[in-house]
């Protein structure tokens, strides 16, 4: 495809980075520097220029896009430069917005046309149900649905007291319909077989039943089982900690929110219904001693600068708060995060980033999860009687395919089916697998 990404941010950075081996891409930006940064780092055309301009449009070949994606930090600048790009001709457009308000205009339109936009991205959003979805599993740093919620992807981290630091894969393999699909360790990806002895600070991928996924969560962290009951701190009133608050909500939790500001706590208790809102300084040590914040199961800073989440996450770790997930603007500071203590660190540039590749991969596949910014990916595939996978046993099988490929999980008929050697895949089944990025294009074609 011929690609236009306006935004040479984060989040346009890593968009073209994921799309560059596959497509023809063109980044353009107002920032020469940024545009300099990109011709020399990426395989790229980058062009200097206002991504809301026809002319622009016209010299980054807006003419014959197939795709246009406006990723900005600037709501009304993409949603004008979709709309510019739909009078010259019917690119397919994404628009990457921070308010929900433009979202939820979106969806409301007819046929989802609103703005001269076809897919939108809610940063705020996702960010939030990013968030949601990891306090829902202990020791998880990432969790993705598949097969309409009836398969789980989950990346855990195995700490240095987890009873599975020092197992062998075979040993660690006690759960029915779980697939431990790949290690990360030290950065690389690695394939498990049986042997393969599981280290403290490794990232493991698994993939299986959601009942399987919650099983493995316990093992992985005894005694930090989820529940209805658990004590959930949000710090911050922000659009991130309001929405995470309301899906909190959604699921039956009752969150306590802190806000400093006065009129936006009295709007947030208004709002929020199940949620117990406190305002006070969020930083101060005291308060946060007398809420009783060391008895919380996990404490979400969402406040409006990484330098305070960083305060309120270390302060709440030192108090004996159980878990502390913060939202990192800057996504250079992820690691120090999580270096100095914090369980997990959301970026919501990468989420967005993440979110859109997703999409264009989608294209071609049921769904996409994207591993460790872009190593690997799992995929949600509907095979047909011509996929390599169709009529045979999986051992024999992905013989033919790279080492790089693992199968994780099978639905047939909305049920979930456990993938061992013998069992053969039949034609509308749906796989989800885990694909090393170097194997991707081999597997793709073959599937």
């Amino acid at each position: 495809m011929h690609v236009i990404i306006i935004g040479a941010g984060e989040v346009g950075s890593s968009i073209a980075a994921s799309l560059a081996d596959a497509h023809e891409v063109v980044v353009v930006d107002v920032d020469g520097e940024r545009v300099d940064a990109l011709t020399y780092s990426l395989d790229v055309l980058a062009i200097e220029g206002d991504g809301t301009s026809l002319a622009t449009l016209r010299e980054a070949g807006v003419e014959r896009a197939d795709m246009i994606i406006a990723s900005t930090n600037d709501d009304e600048t993409n949603l004008v430069a979709c709309g510019t790009a739909k009078t010259v001709d019917d690119p397919f457009t994404i628009a990457r917005v921070k308010n929900v308000d433009y979202l939820e205009t979106w969806q409301h339109a007819e046929n989802r046309q609103a703005f001269g936009v076809d897919f939108m991205v809610c940063t705020n959003l996702l960010t939030a149900e990013d968030i949601v979805r990891v306090i829902g599993l202990p020791a998880a740093r990432d969790v993705d649905p598949f097969a309409g919620g009836r398969v789980q992807m989950a990346e855990f981290e195995v700490g240095t007291e987890s009873p599975l630091a020092d197992q062998t894969v075979r040993e660690a393999d006690r759960f029915d319909s779980l697939t431990f699909a790949a290690l990360i360790r030290n950065g690389d990806v690695e394939i498990p077989g049986g042997e393969t002895v599981i280290r403290a600070d490794d990232k493991v991928v698994v993939i299986g039943s959601p009942g399987s996924v919650q099983a493995f969560a316990r093992e992985i962290a005894p005694g930090e089982t989820p529940s209805r009951n658990e004590d959930l701190v949000i710090i911050g009133g922000s659009e991130i900690g309001y929405h995470t608050a309301r899906l909190l909500e959604e699921r039956g939790l009752h969150p306590r929110l802190v806000e400093q500001d006065p009129e936006r706590a009295r709007t947030l208790a208004e709002e929020l219904p199940d949620t117990v809102v406190m305002e006070n300084d969020p930083t101060d040590a005291e308060f946060l001693a007398r809420e009783h914040v060391d008895e919380a199961d996990a404490v979400v800073a969402a406040l409006d600068s990484d330098e305070r989440n960083l305060l309120v996450s270390v302060l709440a770790k030192q108090l004996g708060a159980r878990r502390t997930v913060a939202v990192v603007e800057s996504g250079e500071y992820v690691d120090v995060f999580e270096t100095v203590g914090v369980d997990v660190g959301v970026n919501p540039r990468e989420v967005t980033a993440e979110e859109i590749t997703r999409f264009t991969r989608e294209l071609h596949t049921e769904n996409v999860a994207l591993i460790e910014n872009d190593r690997a990916e799992v995929l949600e595939v509907e095979v047909d009687a011509d996929s390599i996978l169709v009529g045979r046993p999986i051992s024999e099988a992905v013989a033919d395919l790279p080492e790089e490929f693992v199968v994780g999980a099978i639905t047939r008929d909305e049920e979930f089916v456990v993938p061992r050697g013998d069992t053969v895949i039949e034609p509308g089944d749906h796989v989800v697998a885990f694909v090393g990025r170097d194997a991707l294009e081999v597997v793709s074609e073959r599937l």
